[in-house]
């Protein structure tokens, strides 16, 4: 939420979501198979980045955080970043 002012907070699906103006940007879950906590990229088929994974998942891919390792800030900002211009240049 401190990257950009346009970026809410929302308890939806019974779980945070993170908003960029009125588009779902992201979610924190815990994979099932994997029991690691991962952030959902909501449209994650338009950000082309190897640590994403699609699965079976059309049009969302997910980043996950292996909890015996230091978070990936710089790769979260990255993502995140990159999904903000994508917005941005939708809503021009």
């Amino acid at each position: 939420m401190s990257q950009d002012e346009r970026i809410t907070e929302k308890w939806q699906y019974g779980m945070p979501f993170y908003y960029f103006g009125n588009h779902r940007l992201c979610y924190l879950w815990v994979h099932k198979k994997y029991k690691m906590p991962y952030i959902g990229i909501v449209d994650g088929k338009l950000v082309n980045d190897p640590d994403l994974l699609s699965e079976k998942r059309s049009r969302m891919k997910i980043l996950l955080i292996d909890p015996t390792k230091k978070i990936p800030l710089k790769k979260i900002d990255a993502l995140l970043q990159k999904l903000m211009k994508i917005y941005a240049e939708q809503a021009l």
